[in-house]
């Protein structure tokens, strides 16, 4: 049976961000995940999900300067330092938080020309995370992103990812795998899980092309959740949308589906 956790980052917008994981645990949800926890103490994270009784599923590393457009650190020639005390200050915040996954956004490329160079430096800052992280316990995430959403992105498609993965050959290192994006880039998205479930480490879901509920839209996610649920998936599904109204009154689609 698949298990969902709320995007305190994308749901709630109707409530302070402390107060969601509170909303969020009196709507059912077991987990939570957000995209960036540096805001706020660890401390006061860590009491939210004890107060709630909430498991921590994700978060991102820092990403650089997303207040100015950045979009991750990792294949960023020159910035590999800045990225590697971000990745240390994120297990910080997981060694608390009880998560066992990270993930880490590629960053922005600038031009096809520069592709080969920062394809380098990916492959070295992914090792030395996947290195740190293994010590611990946790594993890496890599996500391919559209490029309606984040032009310019270095990372989109499956393929793409798995073979990153597969390049740097860390056992910790694996896909993100979000609905949403991979509909918008490539479709078919039932035998792309079939074929790479097995280095998919965490999934995440939204309806298309809106980014609202996953009942609406584009995609069947009663047929997509079937499937996850017999290739075996365990991990948790991220709830990672843009409620079209009340995000409580939006949740319909996750009842029904507890009612089946």
């Amino acid at each position: 049976m698949p298990r969902f956790a709320a995007n305190l980052s994308m749901l709630y917008p109707e409530h302070d961000f402390l107060d969601r994981f509170a909303a969020a645990a009196a709507d059912g949800f077991e987990a939570v995940e957000f995209l960036f926890p540096y805001d706020y103490s660890v401390a006061d994270l860590k009491q939210r999900l004890s107060d709630n009784g909430l498991v921590q599923a994700l978060f991102n590393a820092p990403p650089g300067d997303w207040t100015n457009g950045e979009r991750g650190t990792v294949s960023l020639p020159g910035r590999e330092a800045e990225f590697r005390s971000g990745f240390e200050r994120a297990l910080e915040y997981a060694a608390v938080l009880g998560n066992s996954r990270i993930h880490v956004m590629a960053g922005l490329l600038p031009s096809e020309s520069d592709r080969q160079r920062h394809h380098a430096v990916y492959l070295e800052n992914l090792a030395h995370a996947a290195a740190q992280a293994a010590k611990v316990g946790i594993t890496v995430l890599l996500e391919p992103i559209n490029t309606r959403d984040i032009p310019g992105f270095f990372l989109n498609r499956q393929d793409q990812a798995q073979a990153i993965c597969k390049e740097v050959g860390a056992a910790n290192l694996k896909v993100q795998f979000d609905c949403y994006h991979c509909q918008i880039v490539e479709g078919d998205l039932a035998v792309k899980l079939r074929r790479d479930m097995a280095g998919i480490g965490h999934i995440q879901i939204a309806g298309v092309p809106d980014r609202h509920e996953p009942d609406l839209g584009e995609l069947n996610y009663p047929y997509l959740f079937e499937l996850i649920d017999t290739l075996g998936y365990e991990g948790w599904i991220g709830c990672e949308y843009r409620p079209k109204g009340n995000t409580s009154a939006g949740l319909q689609w996750l009842r029904d589906w507890n009612a089946r």
